[in-house]
């Protein structure tokens, strides 16, 4: 093929005539001008990260204030369930264990089972064949049934006349000085036919200071009444001419003493038709507002201060965590979900039977009446 023919170009290698060529030489920077002082100024860096101020918003002061509250209840918690403690191991100290054998072991925790505990309110009789001996001057048995959020009380009236085991048929208060807790507790079990599992023995003075250390407690009296039990005078002139402590109407605050007096009235000089069975409608007011007390947020506040003086005047078997359950259980039970009950005088008629079965949830509630002879039970009113 001819040279003119070919579809490229021929290149000649090697090197060209002439010199190298060489690059041109760039100028050298000027230094930067020095500072008054003869230093270099600073390079600059570029604007680098942004630095914010730091503020404490709404939401990071509500979760600080969240958190201390938290602490703060926690600790004051655990500063109340000390107090109290301390005092129910004095409580524990002072039942005996023979009472202790009496009782039936609690199944499971109480806030999911239920248990029944019987309140025995005491005193120093003044009697000359018994002086110095505790009656059991008040005898309440509670029942708690967690899964109906229910609380129940039924009284027993304390000439009720029973079988005491060992000592044949006598009132059910003469139990208590015949044999301590421990008769008391075989007696009421077997006489009522249920089963105990915790016990409270008040002694009435230490109970008078359980309801001052809660600042007093509130009563709605339901109808008036003058009592000239306990008089404050010395003499048997000034007692004589005493008007008594009287009691009217409605809602009343009452400090641990006059509370006492006023569970303890039995015979109402402004209303002779009046008897025991008065008294333990009394009385469940009483306890029923003490217990509300202790629950209360006003009581939680100063549990760390008064849990002992609450606990250490009682004798009971329960635990410091069992009455915590108590309490708790007494604070879901509403007014409408409460039962009050009260037996009768005669210890074998069918009523108080009724009675029994309508504590224990087996039968429907039917109220007191003159033709039961006081017997029946009441849902969120105490009986009067």
């Amino acid at each position: 093929m001819a040279r003119e023919d070919k579809p490229y170009r021929v290149y000649k290698g090697g090197r060209a005539k002439g010199g190298v060529p060489t690059l041109t030489r760039q100028p050298r920077p000027k230094p930067p001008p020095r500072t008054a002082d003869g230093r270099p100024p600073e390079r600059y860096r570029g604007p680098g990260p942004v630095k914010r101020e730091r503020r404490f918003g709404p939401g990071r002061i509500a979760a600080l204030t969240v958190g201390v509250l938290i602490l703060l209840l926690i600790g004051w918690t655990i500063a109340g369930y000390l107090a109290v403690r301390s005092g129910v191991q004095k409580a524990n100290d002072r039942l005996s264990d023979s009472a202790k054998a009496q009782l039936v072991a609690q199944d499971g925790l109480m806030l999911s089972n239920p248990s029944t505990i019987l309140v025995l309110g005491s005193d120093h009789s003044r009697h000359p064949t018994r002086r110095g001996n505790r009656l059991a001057d008040s005898i309440m048995v509670i029942r708690s049934d967690p899964e109906h959020h229910t609380l129940s009380y039924l009284s027993i009236p304390r000439d009720l006349e029973v079988d005491i085991p060992g000592h044949g048929h006598d009132k059910i208060n003469a139990a208590l000085p015949l044999g301590g807790p421990s008769l008391a507790i075989r007696t009421v079990r077997e006489s009522l036919g249920f089963e105990v599992n915790h016990v409270i023995l008040m002694d009435f003075p230490a109970f008078r200071d359980v309801i001052d250390a809660l600042g007093g407690i509130e009563v709605d009296v339901r109808s008036p009444a003058v009592t000239k039990h306990e008089c404050p005078y010395p003499s048997a002139q000034k007692c004589a001419r005493w008007q008594g402590w009287r009691f009217g109407r409605g809602r009343q605050k009452m400090d641990g003493k006059r509370a006492l007096i006023y569970s303890r009235i039995r015979k109402n000089d402004l209303n002779p038709a009046e008897n025991d069975l008065n008294r333990t409608g009394r009385q469940q007011q009483v306890l029923q507002a003490t217990l509300g007390k202790m629950v209360g947020v006003g009581t939680f506040l100063k549990l760390p201060f008064i849990g002992d003086e609450l606990v250490s005047p009682l004798a009971t078997d329960l635990s410091t965590a069992q009455i915590f359950q108590l309490g708790w259980l007494r604070f879901r039970a509403s007014t409408d979900r409460t039962i009050y009950c009260r037996l009768g005088f005669t210890g074998d008629s069918d009523r108080n039977a009724e009675v029994l079965l309508m504590f224990s949830g087996k039968s429907a509630l039917q109220p007191p009446s003159a033709v039961t002879g006081g017997a029946g039970c009441l849902k969120g009113t105490p009986l009067s």
